[in-house]
């Protein structure tokens, strides 16, 4: 069997590995020129389902790699007011610092290149996909613009949320607009950067709930205490250039119809000017944050969802990732859906090249679990962020986020409460 897989993103080189460790011939083509090319955005969420989805993907040796670039462990979850006042903060404890199945945090970048180890002599880029075609024999061939083209008995999809391979495959999928646009950013950890922030906020995940619907996130990403250690100089001595210095990340989201302009055409400068201005009565941490940013690392984000699919005829032919569900990052389930895509996918094919079952039928029991699940996650999902929820109009929603303020606060005054909430949060992120 051979396995051509379009994108290497985290799903698809995910893939990529499990295929090979089963010695599959598999090939990923990616129309990025490099691969620390900056066009995925900043930090990644692993939770503990998309860790045991990765564990399953990948030899040993590589998954401790991964979990040695992540960031330091997060020690609680914070919701706090726009002026950083808390009104509910759970303790991770065990929960962040287990190794296997604590929250993790790391840079799309270096999980990028932690995922290419061992495939540099199958990853192929500078590789646009255009088209594809099957052929007489049962095969497929993927037809890229430089002219190149490459046969195989598969072709994956896992080109993202404009997969060129989607349109082809499935033109009745679309993706709707949510209303909800971001801006982000991220700055260097410095001691005048670090003392914006508070010892919780330093040491845990921040999250802001804001009049109008407002919302905003903030991390702490420290990476330091693995470029030091012996150990990981041993054991990895040629990824030392690859690890992320220390920063502090931030995002800032709301409905478009809030927003003072729309923040897709503009500039890093005018993205910040924008950032300031939507925060001017917030806390000045906050807009200290925004100034500091350097408008070169400043992005702006349109949230799309996925409308979910029917199932489909199965052929060679399938998608995964973001190809196929686009979802918000309300809940942090991009990447770990695409983590448990590629850990399904991974084992049916698998199956397939043993001979267990017939490769279609292999595909086909992939693609009715996957729809299962991923409509889930993107339903969950919009619900997070959606500019239609009562939240975002100017009455309903103070009146809403007053309501939710008040029972937070509740919440945290109650440890009962709090261990509840924090049980069924875990438990979310660690469904698998």
């Amino acid at each position: 069997m051979r396995v051509l897989i379009i994108g290497a993103g985290t799903g698809g080189l995910a893939l990529a590995q499990a295929l090979k460790q089963a010695h599959i011939d598999v090939s990923v083509f990616e129309r990025d020129l490099v691969p620390n090319a900056d066009t995925g955005g900043y930090r990644v969420g692993i939770s503990p389902a998309g860790s045991r989805a990765l564990k399953a993907c990948v030899p040993p040796d590589l998954y401790d790699l991964f979990a040695a670039t992540c960031a330091r462990a997060p020690t609680n979850f914070s919701m706090l007011t726009e002026r950083f006042q808390e009104v509910l903060c759970l303790e991770l404890d065990g929960h962040a610092t287990d190794a296997m199945d604590g929250e993790k945090n790391v840079i799309r970048k270096t999980l990028r290149r932690v995922l290419l180890m061992g495939l540099e002599d199958r990853v192929s880029f500078g590789k646009r996909f255009e088209s594809f075609k099957h052929n007489p024999d049962g095969t497929v061939t993927a037809c890229f613009e430089d002219g190149s083209r490459a046969t195989g008995d598969v072709l994956v999809g896992a080109d993202g949320s404009g997969s060129a391979v989607r349109k082809q495959r499935l033109p009745q999928a679309r993706l709707e607009d949510t209303g909800i646009v971001a801006i982000g950013g991220k700055l260097p950890m410095t001691a005048e950067s670090k003392a914006l922030l508070s010892q919780k906020m330093f040491h845990g995940m921040s999250m802001i709930m804001a009049p109008r619907g407002f919302g905003a996130i903030i991390h702490s990403l420290e990476f330091s205490q693995n470029r030091s250690s012996r150990d990981f100089a041993a054991r990895w001595p040629n990824f030392l250039e690859f690890l992320d210095v220390d920063s502090i990340s931030w995002a800032l989201w709301g409905a478009r119809q809030n927003f003072l302009k729309d923040p897709a055409p503009l500039s890093g400068v005018e993205l910040q000017r924008l950032g300031l201005e939507l925060t001017r009565n917030w806390h000045p941490h906050m807009r200290a944050l925004i100034q500091m940013t350097d408008p070169m690392a400043l992005t702006s984000l349109s949230m799309r969802t996925s409308v979910p699919l029917s199932p489909w005829d199965s052929s060679n032919v399938t998608l995964l990732g973001d190809a196929v569900h686009t979802m918000t990052p309300g809940r942090g389930a991009g990447a770990n859906t695409a983590l448990r895509d590629a850990a399904l996918l991974g084992k049916s094919l698998i199956a397939a090249s043993l001979g267990q079952k017939p490769l279609l039928q292999a595909i086909h029991a992939y693609e009715v679990e996957m729809l299962r699940y991923s409509a889930e996650a993107v339903r969950e999902s919009k619900k997070q962020m959606s500019a239609s929820d009562m939240i975002h109009r100017p009455a309903a929603g103070r009146l809403q986020l007053t309501f939710m303020r008040g029972a937070m606060r509740v919440i945290n005054v109650v440890p009962m409460l709090r261990q509840r909430v924090l049980r069924k949060i875990m438990m979310v992120r660690g469904e698998n």
